[in-house]
């Protein structure tokens, strides 16, 4: 026994023995990138024909397959970071994100090439699995699209050396899509013959933590580019938004209370003159055990008479919602939303209820914060 346990001791204390790599092999490249599975289902009640604007949102009564994400990320070398999202639902499959990410850039820069969801604003860069509610908000849906605003192009964000964290970001991407360049060309694509054609985006972030359980994150986007009314007809979108957030670390809870919200405002160049309109979405959501929280909504936006994209959307519109859930790990959730939706322009308020199930297997990595 003495000998096992002086031989055990000797080869403990000896160094590992370098392991050859496989031919071909990069250094510090794994082969094998992180996967992971999303799915969102949800069995809807709509008290008369609904309304609803995003394009994951449930649309019928029943049962709904809200999407199926499929997620991949690896570091290709020691350069890039390639990112996938791809989206199983009903009507069939889409590539929602695919995009490579330098990782090496000096001055603090960063550089991010494909298709992705631009950063505009707080909740359009993230995925619905990551939502307090089980629907988009309203004004997300009418102003940047169903899926968001998404497009192929390019994006560099710069990290600012200031002692408080501040990151700009600037994005062209294809003003294509009424899926996800609403306010642009649309599905009404003029073809590029110049940068005028693309959507420019510019972002503005910042965070600041104002104790040990308290922290604000305030932020400004900007999306310009092109509407097909005439040959130099202009959209433009302008953004801000703020999200705080109580959760203490001080001392042992899970508590968690967040306020959200975020207000959108549009000029669009129509064929008849300028198309304003503008809206908002706020949200508090309290985490008031380890398993379950609760959240409630409010969405507003207004609307305009003669728009070639939302005709029938000629006054305001609001809705109140309100949900609960119960994470049965965190991998898991449930929950049971209401709402209650006043298009004035429609005959009927519109009352929903959901009951939503979303479970995640694999690798997913956290989400932003």
């Amino acid at each position: 026994m003495a000998e096992i346990q002086r031989a055990l001791g000797a080869d403990a204390a000896a160094p590992p023995a370098p392991s050859a790599p496989a031919p071909g092999a990069r250094p510090g490249v794994s082969f094998n990138p992180d996967l992971s599975f999303i799915a969102d289902f949800a069995l809807a009640a709509f008290s008369s024909s609904n309304l609803q604007q995003g394009g994951h949102d449930p649309t019928e009564n029943g049962f709904n397959l809200q999407a199926l994400e499929f997620a991949a990320s690896a570091d290709v070398d020691p350069y890039f970071k390639f990112n996938t999202n791809i989206v199983f639902h009903a009507e069939g499959v889409e590539i929602e994100e695919a995009y490579a990410t330098t990782l090496s850039l000096p001055a603090s820069l960063q550089l991010r090439a494909g298709q992705f969801l631009t950063r505009f604003g707080r909740i359009n860069p993230t995925h619905p699995h990551t939502w307090d509610f089980v629907d988009q908000p309203l004004v997300i849906g009418k102003m940047l699209g169903p899926d968001g605003n998404r497009g192929l192009g390019v994006e560099l964000s710069w990290l600012s050396p200031l002692p408080w964290y501040l990151e700009l970001t600037l994005s062209e991407t294809m003003a294509v899509g009424n899926c996800c360049a609403r306010s642009f060309y649309g599905d009404n694509n003029q073809g590029v013959e110049g940068p005028q054609d693309l959507e420019t985006m510019v972002a503005l972030k910042q965070f600041f933590p104002l104790s040990d359980d308290w922290s604000l994150a305030p932020g400004v986007s900007m999306a310009l580019g092109p509407n097909p009314s005439s040959p130099k007809a202009e959209s433009i979108v302008l953004g801000g938004d703020i999200y705080l957030k109580y959760r203490p670390i001080s001392r042992e809870s899970s508590t968690i209370v967040s306020l959200q919200v975020e207000a959108l405002t549009r000029r669009r160049d129509g064929a008849n003159g300028v198309l304003k309109d503008s809206g908002l979405y706020a949200q508090l959501l309290w985490r008031f055990a380890q398993r379950w929280a609760a959240a409630a909504r409010y969405d507003f936006v207004s609307g305009t008479a003669d728009d070639p994209v939302d005709p029938d959307w000629t006054s305001n519109r609001d809705r109140y919602s309100a949900d609960v859930t119960f994470f049965p790990t965190e991998f898991s959730r449930i929950r049971l939303q209401g709402s209650r939706d006043n298009p004035a322009y429609h005959s009927k308020v519109i009352y929903a209820g959901f009951l939503a199930l979303e479970v995640a297997v694999g690798a997913h990595g956290a989400h932003a914060f």
